[in-house]
């Protein structure tokens, strides 16, 4: 529960005003205002905090354009963080397309135009040797969770350069929402390693640096020296790996996932939170996930990422290695990733096709399509993560539901225009059957009288519990086996199971709660694989501690006070 507190703060006046984490606005009492030089400074009226909600969503109603609701809520968090969680966790169903997925991306795609003054570190390639520098600039001495990206594949927009800061802006915001992380803790962080992107080199305003994107040895050691510092200057703190080019996200998890407490959340969290929800398709149809044949579109970090979370799930059940990599087939833009395929990397080996297994297969040319894998497949699952708006066609679908009941399709990729396809154009080419999870947010559909739930296959189910259930165990890795324990505590609350019209996953507003609880089972997978220092019987109390209500506190002045009201901890 919320508590009120007394704290000490060595600030007065307009500098009370200008400091997001403790500006109250409108809301500071009579006392307050006379102690911390308040007076005149803002309108006499005292408002309560359900007045400061009403104002904001009123504000926030007014905007039109989904770009200029971004804009409001960043308005509102640089000036009162406290009033912008909770006005979004009060609206949260509103506030996430407009926070993150989908406007998060168009807000990346004019950053350099909308440039905002908020709070993170760019840490720029030709300033190499000043990281450590950078890091002491920070003001915060704790920190709990840094995301972290480079620009290079935002969404499904591609290399955005600097314009990337916006996504770990964006989920850190989701990490407070969702996860009590408090936001003093947490710091997003942009490294500008250039851009390949022409239209942003050539645009006299964008604010990165005007250099074709680094690649190879420079690169590596360039990462090298940012997690040097970054450990260095906060050896406790979570690393999230956030919307890295495919030839860096898997190499950069791969050399640090052993190393420290870390993960990529494009590979491993896309997984977890797309794997609950085929746990939960998949009881819907009461059926076993081992059972089924899997056909992903898209074959880089994100689909390697499920492709492997999904293979170990099989094989929890029962399954070989072998046996589960050969129900689940990877297409890339050259086709199917198969023993002709012209490179594969280390990631997509385990999943290559060899030439026995498609002798008898019919095809129609020497690239197999998506079309001929779910012919001579016959798939049960349908997974796109290729960012090709449309490519799910209708003979594509009807082609699947021919072979399968009721076929599962999940057109994952975003933002909305980048999806396989849409939910209403799956559930009219299956005559309703089809079982779906979307990347974006789609409303219902309707359907000959009954209506269909879709669910958002969003990560926020899924990361933020992750980091506070491995923060509050005080786990030393993330390991593998705590995104398995994370989708199947999700998957557990799914009304699919029950209810053939729901979503496959629970509504975004329970998600906050739900979060304890998939930590939870975080922390403790993190205790049994011995990876946790924090006992078994202490995670519940570390977890609630951990989590950080948005309610106001008292401030008094105090001249020797270092606090910057970090209340509730």
């Amino acid at each position: 529960m919320a508590k009120t507190e007394v704290v000490p703060i060595a600030l007065r006046g307009v500098d009370v005003l200008n400091h997001s984490l403790i500006n109250k606005g409108t809301a500071f009492s009579a006392m307050e205002r006379s102690e911390l030089g308040l007076v005149g400074l803002i309108p006499p009226h005292i408002s309560s905090i359900e007045e400061q909600i009403k104002r904001s969503y009123r504000n926030f109603s007014q905007k039109r354009a989904p770009l200029e609701k971004y804009d409001s809520l960043m308005g509102l968090m640089s000036r009162n963080e406290l009033l912008f969680y909770q006005f979004a966790m009060r609206h949260i169903a509103e506030v996430l397309p407009i926070l993150y997925t989908p406007t998060v991306g168009d807000a990346a795609m004019q950053y350099s135009w909308i440039y905002f003054h908020q709070r993170g570190l760019y840490l720029s390639y030709e300033q190499k040797d000043l990281l450590d520098e950078a890091f002491a600039n920070y003001p915060q001495n704790e920190i709990d969770v840094i995301v972290v990206t480079d620009g290079e594949r935002i969404l499904g927009l591609g290399d955005l350069g600097v314009g990337g800061m916006t996504i770990p802006i964006g989920k850190l915001s989701l990490y407070t929402l969702f996860a009590g992380i408090h936001p003093a803790k947490t710091l997003p962080i942009l490294l500008d390693v250039g851009t390949n992107n022409q239209a942003l080199l050539q645009d006299e305003l964008y604010l990165g640096w005007r250099k074709t994107r680094l690649t190879g040895k420079e690169y590596d050691e360039f990462i090298e020296r940012f997690v040097v510092a970054a450990k260095k200057r906060y050896p406790k703190a979570l690393i999230q790996w956030e919307d890295f080019g495919r030839n860096n996200a898997r190499k950069i998890l791969n050399r640090y996932k052993e190393q420290m407490l870390c993960f990529n959340d494009d590979i491993q969290g896309t997984a977890a939170v797309a794997l609950a929800a085929l746990f939960a398709a998949v009881a819907a149809k009461k059926e076993k996930l081992s059972d089924q044949k899997v056909v992903i579109m898209g074959a880089g970090s994100a689909g390697t990422g499920i492709a492997d979370l999904i293979a170990t799930a099989m094989q929890n059940e029962g399954l070989s290695s072998d046996e589960a990599c050969a129900r689940i087939y990877l297409i890339d833009i050259d086709g199917l990733i198969c023993f002709n395929s012209k490179t594969t990397d280390e990631a997509q080996q385990p999943y290559v096709k060899a030439q026995a297994v498609l002798k008898d297969w019919r095809l129609h040319s020497e690239m197999i399509s998506l079309m001929d894998v779910v012919r001579n497949v016959h798939p049960t699952i349908l997974v796109g993560v290729c960012a090709q708006g449309g490519i799910f066609t209708k003979e594509i679908i009807q082609e699947m539901s021919r072979h399968t009941e009721r076929p599962i399709i999940f057109p994952l990729s975003n933002p909305t225009p980048k999806a396989e396809c849409t939910p209403e154009e799956a559930i009219q080419w299956t005559d309703g059957k089809a079982i779906l999870a979307t990347g974006s947010p789609f409303a219902p559909v309707e359907y000959q009288g009954e209506i269909f739930h879709i669910a958002q296959c969003n990560n926020v189910y899924i990361f933020p519990a992750i980091g506070l259930g491995a923060l509050a165990a005080q786990a030393c890795r993330v390991t593998e086996g705590m995104f398995l324990e994370a989708a199947h505590a999700l998957a557990s609350f799914s009304a699919a199971r029950k209810d053939p019209h729901a979503a496959l996953l629970p509504p975004v507003e329970q998600v906050r709660n739900l979060s304890r609880q998939i930590a939870m089972a975080v922390a403790k997978r993190a205790c049994v694989e011995k990876v946790a220092k924090v006992p078994l019987g202490n995670l519940e109390q570390e977890i609630e501690n951990r989590f950080w209500e948005p309610s106001y506190p008292n401030y008094v002045y105090c001249i020797s006070s270092s606090s910057l009201g970090h209340n509730n901890q």
